[in-house]
C-alpha cells in the first residue's frame, strides 16, 4: 500500500511520486551501514583519547538528525529554490572559509575548522556541492543565453573556491572540486582546450603543493617509497584487510582497529574490511557504483543542460571521495584524510553529503515535460541519433 494516492496534489504526494525511490533507498542505506560501523570502530578511539567510549557514535546520531532533515530538505526543492539555497550557501561558506584562515583551529598541518559551541565546522565541506550547482547554473545559462557571461562566472567561482582551499591548504579537496568541475565542462560540450588548460593547471599546483608543503611531500613519498618512511597507519590499514579473509572476524570482534588512530574516520573502511570481510566489502563498493551508475541514467534522460551538468557533477564528487577514501585505506593511493560519505565520522562531512544528495534526489525528480521540451529529445537521444549519422 502506498503512503500517497496518485492524485495526492500535496508537497509530499508530488514529491513521493517524482522522486526517485531506487536512489532514496541507496542512501538510506549506506547512512545505516555509517551508523553501524562508527558504532563498531569508534569506542577504542574514544578510550584512547579519554572520552566515554560511547562519545563518537552519540555524537553521529546526533548530527544524523539535522542531516537527514537537510537531505530530505533538498529532495524536496524544485530547480528554482535549490539554486538559490545554493547560491546563499555558497556565499556563508566562502565567508567562513575566509574567517578559518584568521581564526580558525589548526589540526595536522591544516587550518580547516571554526571551533563554535558544542562542535567543530568545516566550511569546505559545504562550498563543494554548493558551488558545483552555482557553476552548472552559470553554464547552463549561458548555453540558453550566449551574451551571459556563465562560464566567465563559473571559472571565477572556481578560482576562488580553489585558491581558499590550497590556502587552508587542501590538497584532497581541491582535487575533488577540480575534477568534479572539470567533468562539468566535459558535460557541457565545452572546447576541450578548456579541459587540457585545466588540466596542466591542476598538475602545476600539485607539483607545487609537493615542492611547498611538506605534509603532502611527506604523504606521496611514502606512498612512493614506503620502506623509507613512517606507514604505521597504512600498515595496519592492511592488516586489518588481511584478518577479515572473506566473512570478517564479526560484529565488535576486530582487534586492528585498536591501533588505528582515526578507525572511525580516515580507515572506517579497513575496519569494515576486517569485521565484515571481503565479500560485505565488496557489497558496499557495489553500492556506492549502483548510486554512481543508477544517478547518471537519470540523467541521460533528461533535456534540462543545468539538471545534466549539477547531478553529473555531484555524483563525481560522491565517487571520487569514495574512490580516495578506499584507495588510501588500501594503499592505492598516498593517505588523504577524506571520509567515505555516509560512512566515516565526521558531522560537517555528513552534513554536506546528506545535502548534496538531497540535491541529486531533487534533480534526478521526473520533471513534466511541455512545450518545447516536450518535443526535445532526451541526451541518450540524441547521442544516439548522432551515432547513427556517423559514416559507415
Amino acid at each position: 500500500m502506498s503512503l500517497f494516492s496518485r492524485t495526492d496534489k500535496s508537497l509530499l504526494g508530488q514529491w513521493w511520486w517524482t522522486v526517485d525511490r531506487g536512489l532514496l533507498v541507496m542512501f538510506l542505506a549506506l547512512m545505516a551501514s555509517g551508523v553501524l560501523l562508527v558504532a563498531a570502530a569508534s569506542p577504542p578511539v574514544a578510550e584512547r583519547i579519554g572520552l566515554n567510549e560511547f562519545h563518537f557514535i552519540i555524537r553521529h546520531l546526533i548530527v544524523l538528525v539535522p542531516a537527514l532533515i537537510a537531505f530530505f530538505g533538498f529532495s524536496i526543492m524544485d530547480l528554482q529554490t535549490l539554486r538559490r539555497a545554493s547560491f546563499l550557501i555558497f556565499c556563508g561558506s566562502i565567508a567562513a572559509m575566509i574567517l578559518v584562515l584568521f581564526i580558525g583551529m589548526e589540526i595536522k598541518g591544516a587550518q580547516r575548522w571554526l571551533h563554535l559551541p558544542g562542535f567543530s565546522l568545516q566550511p569546505s565541506e559545504f562550498v563543494k556541492p554548493s558551488f558545483l550547482v552555482l557553476a552548472a547554473w552559470m553554464m547552463a545559462r549561458q548555453k540558453e543565453t550566449p551574451s551571459f557571461p556563465g562560464i566567465k562566472i563559473a571559472l571565477g567561482l572556481f578560482a576562488l573556491t580553489l585558491l581558499l582551499l590550497i590556502l587552508q591548504p587542501d590538497m584532497g579537496m581541491s582535487f575533488v572540486v577540480t575534477s568534479c568541475f572539470l567533468t562539468m565542462i566535459f558535460l557541457a560540450g565545452l572546447p576541450l582546450r578548456w579541459v587540457a588548460l585545466l588540466g596542466v593547471v591542476a598538475v602545476g599546483a600539485a607539483f607545487l603543493a609537493y615542492s611547498f608543503l611538506p605534509h603532502v611531500q611527506s604523504r606521496v613519498d611514502r606512498f612512493l617509497n614506503p620502506g623509507t618512511s613512517d606507514t604505521y597507519q597504512v600498515d595496519r590499514s592492511l592488516e586489518a584487510f588481511q584478518a577479515g579473509g572473506l566473512a570478517g572476524t564479526g560484529p565488535g570482534q576486530g582487534t586492528v582497529k585498536l591501533s588505528i588512530p582515526d578507525a572511525h574516520a580516515d580507515f572506517i573502511f579497513s575496519v569494515a574490511a576486517e569485521e565484515m570481510g571481503f565479500v560485505a566489502i565488496v557489497i558496499l563498493i557495489m553500492l556506492f557504483a549502483a548510486v554512481i551508475l543508477r544517478g547518471f541514467n537519470r540523467i541521460m534522460e533528461s533535456d534540462n543542460l543545468f539538471i545534466v551538468l549539477a547531478t553529473g557533477a555531484l555524483l563525481c564528487m560522491f565517487g571520487l571521495q569514495a574512490l580516495v577514501h578506499m584507495g588510501s585505506a588500501m594503499s592505492l593511493l598516498p593517505t588523504k584524510g577524506m571520509t567515505l560519505p555516509f560512512i566515516s565520522y565526521g558531522g560537517s562531512s555528513l552534513l554536506s553529503m546528506s545535502m548534496a544528495m538531497g540535491m541529486v534526489l531533487a534533480l534526478t525528480r521526473r520533471q513534466s515535460r511541455s512545450g518545447i521540451a516536450r518535443s526535445g529529445l532526451s541526451m541518450k537521444e540524441r547521442m544516439w541519433a548522432k551515432h547513427s549519422k556517423r559514416p559507415s
